[in-house]
């Protein structure tokens, strides 16, 4: 089967196309053809997601994009229909087509005029499904690419399968030849910057959500802490480097040490599945202002902080967001009896975090399997909705009208 994915849910615009085998209980994926952009240094200057923008954005790049992932594909094997009476959009004898694909754009600037003469030259892929994420994030993003494979169904036929967000993350680590067997009941971490949330997986597609953050996501709680010690968005990476420095300046120079934190981890001995983290980063704030509150008032309370006591901040942070991590992942796998534990989602990218899990499964389970995705399918990208929407394809109702479902910024297992 050969499946073109989209994913549009926050600020990477991505379009891959894939080639999926086997059984749904053990597949096999090949990526013909991937295309990603990201926004990140266009938010930048927000501190943040600019929803608008990323909507924009998102109309900006979809197609180029799609052009781009067609033509790797097309490479590596893609076919294209070859009946001249079938694959090339014509002015006269689509023009009732051309109008319902133009309305459905008509949001996205031009994307529906340059959309229609994309089709009037590009042969029809030989593609089975369409698989797109519609939920969870940011609701005009979501649109934009929800109606751009819509648009592609009613100009190709295709059928288009909606895909949760999460679960393409849970997938993600599918994509590792012969190790894609998955021994369930299985786990899953789920950390990003919008989630956080611990799920028991009996098959695929049968999914519980054991618990989730009551407040912060890890990656939000990670990114508000950076800008309070005066880093640039996306803030995860410039935490967890600050905190590498530390460590490893502990481990040579014991005076490096001499500045310690004691931040808080909230709900660790709970004796539920949930999470709540912005306790920490309310701490971060305040520890902040207490070490400024002497110093000249007027300029920012980051700038005031040594450069040492930044990097121990970040490394307190970064312990304390572990550990909470950590132990109710370990009481998930005491309850559940797990036999495999995957981690999922843009912050799984944090190599302490990592660390500290494969530490957890070699002393403490070592007979449960550690699956983390490869670095660039941490984060949002659309092979891993391709790979979800392959496991959603098997399904009598997975593939519906397109004109049935819709953006769900809340979505839900």
């Amino acid at each position: 089967m050969k499946i073109l994915s989209i994913e549009t849910s926050c600020d990477e615009t991505a379009i891959s196309i894939l080639e999926a085998s086997g059984v749904v209980e053990s597949p096999q994926f090949q990526v013909l053809g991937n295309a990603l952009y990201s926004q990140a240094k266009t938010h930048a200057e927000y501190g943040g997601v600019f929803p608008a923008l990323a909507k924009r954005e998102h109309a900006r790049n979809i197609l180029p994009l799609l052009k781009m992932a067609l033509e790797i594909a097309e490479k590596n094997g893609l076919e294209f229909e070859t009946n001249a009476n079938s694959t090339n959009f014509d002015e006269q004898k689509d023009m009732q087509k051309i109008s319902d694909i133009k309305r459905l754009l008509e949001r996205e600037a031009d994307l529906g005029d340059q959309f229609i003469e994309f089709l009037k030259s590009q042969p029809r892929p030989k593609i089975d499904i369409i698989a797109v994420t519609n939920g969870p994030g940011l609701e005009p993003a979501l649109w934009v690419g929800i109606n751009f494979a819509k648009a592609l169904n009613m100009a190709w036929g295709i059928p288009v399968v909606p895909v949760n967000h999460m679960e393409g993350h849970i997938v993600s680590v599918l994509l590792e030849g012969d190790k894609a067997a998955i021994d369930f009941p299985a786990l899953a971490l789920l950390i990003s910057g919008g989630h956080t949330e611990i799920v028991e997986i009996d098959g695929w597609s049968s999914y519980k959500v054991l618990g989730r953050t009551r407040d912060d996501a890890v990656g939000e709680a990670f990114d508000k802490v950076a800008r309070l010690l005066g880093m640039p968005y996306p803030g995860g990476p410039h935490v967890s480097k600050l905190a590498a420095e530390y460590r490893a300046e502990c481990e040579s120079n014991t005076n490096a040490s001499q500045y310690k934190f004691n931040l808080p981890r909230p709900m660790i001995s709970s004796p539920d599945f949930d999470f709540s983290f912005s306790g920490i980063k309310t701490a971060v704030l305040y520890t902040v202002k207490k070490i400024t509150e002497n110093n000249i008032s007027g300029s920012k309370d980051s700038a005031k902080l040594t450069a040492e006591q930044k990097k121990a901040l970040a490394a307190e942070f970064e312990d304390a967001v572990t550990e909470v991590l950590v132990a109710k992942v370990r009481k998930a796998l005491d309850q559940t009896g797990a036999q495999t534990l995957i981690i999922g989602g843009g912050v799984v990218a944090n190599t302490y975090i990592r660390a500290e899990f494969e530490k957890l499964i070699k002393e403490k389970f070592s007979h449960v399997s550690l699956r983390v995705p490869s670095v660039d399918l941490s984060t949002d990208n659309s092979v891993m909705i391709g790979m979800a929407g392959y496991l959603q394809s098997g399904k009598t109702d997975s593939r519906i009208d397109p004109l049935d479902f819709k953006a769900e910024g809340n979505l839900t297992f």
